[in-house]
């Protein structure tokens, strides 16, 4: 199934599949619309498109990426693993031994050539252009979320900004706090690639924020690649074809064609305000800082055009697919750095980067800890605070199993590792902002080399009385047990568990 090619087609796809509901009934963007949507992602409910919001000229689409199920959708693979699968094919590219693995490799560079957005004359993101005092936000049905959020938010935006020494592209999600009709912060943090081009200008850089795009393009907006990447081109190769893009009507950005709405504008490099607080994925508010002003100079859309949003707060919420999508899409990448990684988990209770889980192929004494600190050195892992390493025939998406090897094999003055390092700038519990403390912890089986005593042999059934017991298990009267697709009986496990299935 081939992925969605722009919002209308992914919405049309959604309700053919029954995973869309039109809320007809009129709603207020201030508070009830996040009520409605917490309580409908925490169900597994669907995707809402919210056709008439007070005060506002356009609809509200949310939760579109609310499940395990729509975020396959979107991505036209039945797991999200297959998404791994063929970027993997792109990191392992090696020199070709014959005419076959040449032919392949061709092929592979060719797709990735072909994936590089692509200028066309026109697109529907300009059928419409507001510009000077016709500028105006209010048209738009632009949330507000929590009670202690200081004014609405737009929540799901790619912003498109140039590095001015490289002309390099960035495409990033930052929230955006509106300020008036014309006018809202651009929330580039320390670690953003955003905020470095930001910087790396003198006096004002150009900026185009796009809104409402197929949904892989919106979520290559939130992954996080290297500086040196184009998300666009990334999102290019995911579907299978190039992003169209035309140039802005009063900036020199590129912006996707197919976009509902764009917003375009500069940012001064010493206009800075006070944003937030914003009620934000760690559950808790951000507190206010000073962020630079975005000053929008044209808003150009589609006709009729459909507004997206995203909620974020207490997990999980819609934005846990977005961070399990990356969590897998990305596996082959952290694998090319660190190969003796077998998988690794990211969970959504932790904010994706409060902790990571990862197993190992273990060949060495102290391997556990190589690992840990090399998570800590890796892109926007290195902000993870807490590093839990297992053994590769763990698995790490059962949180009840990796407890019970956590309690079971370590030996907390042996084991654990006490360090500090850079953290993400939403974190309030460090004493100081941006840097605090990581904890690691070993729950490998250890050998005499690391100072175990000689370990004990875990406890498992014969393959023989198993295979038994399988062929047997209808004799037994215990049907209504539940069991796993190879015929073993599954045993429950984490709460979060049904967030994980594989």
């Amino acid at each position: 199934m081939a992925p969605p090619a722009d919002l209308r087609d992914w919405i049309a796809l959604l309700e053919r599949e029954g995973e869309l509901v039109r809320v007809q009934a009129e709603v207020d963007a201030r508070l009830e619309i996040t009520e409605i949507v917490d309580r409908t992602v925490k169900a597994g409910g669907p995707a809402l498109l919210f056709e008439h919001v007070a005060g506002a000229r356009h609809p509200l689409l949310i939760n579109q990426f609310g499940t395990e199920r729509r975020m396959c959708m979107a991505f036209g693979v039945e797991r999200l693993d297959d998404v791994a699968e063929r970027l993997s094919g792109v990191l392992e590219l090696q020199p070709p031994q014959g005419l076959a693995d040449k032919v392949r490799g061709l092929r592979t560079l060719k797709s990735i050539a072909d994936s590089r957005a692509k200028q066309v004359r026109g697109g529907p993101c300009q059928e419409v252009v507001l510009t000077g005092d016709d500028v105006d936000l209010d048209l738009l049905p632009i949330q507000h979320c929590w009670p202690g959020d200081p004014a609405p938010f737009i929540t799901l935006p790619a912003v498109l900004t140039h590095d001015p020494r490289t002309g390099g592209r960035n495409v990033g999600m930052y929230r955006m706090q509106k300020i008036d009709r014309r006018t809202t912060f651009m929330h580039w943090q320390i670690h953003k690639d955003g905020r470095a081009d930001w910087l790396a200008t003198d006096g004002r850089i150009e900026v185009a924020v796009a809104l409402g795009l197929d949904p892989i393009t919106a979520y290559a907006a939130s992954a996080p690649l290297p500086k040196h990447l184009d998300e666009l081109m990334l999102a290019g190769f995911l579907r299978g074809a190039p992003v169209g893009v035309v140039k802005g009507k009063t900036v020199d950005v590129e912006v996707p064609a197919d976009a509902e709405i764009v917003l375009e504008g500069y940012v001064e490099t010493d206009e800075l305000g006070e944003e937030g607080p914003f009620g934000d994925h760690t559950g808790f508010y951000t507190p206010p800082e000073p962020f630079p002003v975005f000053h929008v100079t044209a808003m150009t859309m589609r006709r009729d055009a459909i507004y997206p949003s995203i909620v974020v707060g207490k997990p999980p919420q819609e934005d846990a697919w977005l961070g399990k999508a990356t969590e897998r899409i990305f596996l082959p990448a952290v694998r090319m750095t660190v190969p003796e990684i077998v998988d690794y988990d990211l969970p959504v209770a932790g904010a994706f980067h409060n902790c990571a889980i990862v197993s190992i192929r273990k060949a060495f004494p102290g391997h556990a800890r190589k690992v840990m600190h090399a998570i800590w050195g890796l892109g926007m892992l290195s902000l993870t605070k807490a590093v839990v390493v297992v053994d590769e025939h763990v698995d790490v998406h059962d949180y009840a199993q990796v407890l019970f090897y956590v309690g079971a094999n370590v030996d907390p003055k042996r084991d654990v590792v006490i360090t500090e390092g850079p953290l993400d700038q939403l974190d309030h519990a460090p004493t100081l902002q941006f840097v605090g403390g990581k904890i690691g912890v070993d729950a490998t089986a250890k050998g005499p080399a690391e100072g175990a005593r000689p370990w004990p042999e875990e406890i498992r059934m014969s393959d023989e009385i198993r295979e038994l017991v399988d062929r047997r298990w209808s004799e037994y009267g215990l049907d209504s047990v539940l069991r796993a697709s190879d015929g073993s009986v599954r045993h429950s496990s984490s709460p979060l568990r049904h967030l994980l299935r594989r």
